[in-house]
């Protein structure tokens, strides 16, 4: 909702009573977890949340990505759970494999998966997720792509990725703004991830384009050329931030179309480009689009550049807890 960004409108308040009832019931969910009124379920393994307070793209999957790799470089077998937003499958828990299609899974399970080669599990019980992973896969830790608010799991790190630019918008609750959580939720978290700029008590991760990868798989290279304009989609949170990343790369637009976040694609939504001009997406637009790509669709993959002050300080956290859970 482009409103929840700008300064609070007259009308907007006429929403503050549906906002206090969502403030309300998160706030006695949360208590009646902490409390043992509702039933949450311990994992033998760490369980690292990562998540936001506030709804759209945030940059979550990229750091989600980054985090694994880095686990991964220190000896970790990571594995990663997803409600699966956007998907639906027949039967729960689902582990995604070589042949998981995105109206299954969802999106970023499968990007995570394509990307990673690791068991990743998606059910929209993720306690049950977590279940499952711990018992059936071979993995040591377990990371939670997005379910801060899913307080039937308990977790060991809570770290929250939030958008640098937008930040909380007018910082009310639903519907009446962005949020899911107050910002006062973010004093209990472990770490606060900004992705692209820099604020006190943050830590900055920088997202790193590298080369453009044609959707069908096929091995080839697309650059910038000055000469050269190109078309691009993104169906994602806040798809801006892709289509300024494009031009920061010297891409020259000459069509750019949003879709909303999770669109599921079909051919017909590209009938309304130009056949012979390169089409660019996002890394996670492409897992949607494999089974009809032509041969000059490309997508940007986006690497999440994390800093020394949170990696060493993290690693020796999740040490300590591993070792209390052996």
């Amino acid at each position: 909702m482009p409103f929840w960004y700008q300064s609070t409108r007259w009308w907007a308040w006429f929403l503050l009573p549906f906002a206090l009832i969502m403030q309300c019931i998160s706030t006695v969910r949360c208590y009646a977890y902490q409390k043992g009124w509702l039933k949450s379920y311990r994992s033998p393994l760490p369980v690292i949340i990562v998540g936001n307070i506030s709804v759209g793209g945030n940059g979550k999957t990229p750091f989600v990505i980054s985090l694994c790799e880095l686990l991964i470089k220190q000896g970790y077998k990571p594995g990663v759970i997803s409600r699966g937003y956007g998907g639906k499958s027949e039967t729960y828990p689902l582990l995604v494999g070589q042949g998981t299609i995105g109206k299954e899974a969802g999106d970023e399970p499968v990007l995570i998966h394509k990307r990673l080669h690791i068991p990743v599990v998606v059910d929209p019980i993720r306690s049950n997720a977590a279940a499952y992973l711990a018992e059936h896969c071979d993995v040591d830790v377990i990371i939670t792509d997005d379910g801060l608010q899913h307080y039937a799991l308990q977790r060991d790190i809570e770290i929250v990725v939030v958008d640098g630019k937008r930040r909380y918008g007018n910082q009310h609750i639903m519907p009446m703004g962005p949020l899911r959580e107050p910002v006062s939720r973010l004093k209990a978290v472990d770490y606060i991830i900004n992705n692209g700029e820099v604020h006190a008590d943050e830590f900055t991760m920088l997202l790193q384009p590298s080369e453009c990868k044609r959707v069908d798989g096929i091995a080839g290279t697309l650059a910038a050329q000055s000469d050269q304009p190109i078309n691009a989609c993104a169906a994602i949170g806040y798809p801006p931030r892709f289509f300024d990343t494009l031009t920061k790369q010297n891409f020259i637009l000459q069509k750019k179309v949003a879709f909303a976040d999770h669109h599921a694609y079909v051919e017909e939504d590209f009938k309304q480009f130009e056949s012979t001009i390169p089409l660019l997406m996002t890394e996670k637009d492409a897992v949607k689009c494999t089974g009809f790509a032509q041969a000059n669709w490309w997508y940007l993959p986006i690497d999440g550049q994390l800093p020394d002050t949170f990696t060493q300080p993290f690693l020796q956290k999740l040490k300590q807890i591993k070792e209390l859970k052996c």
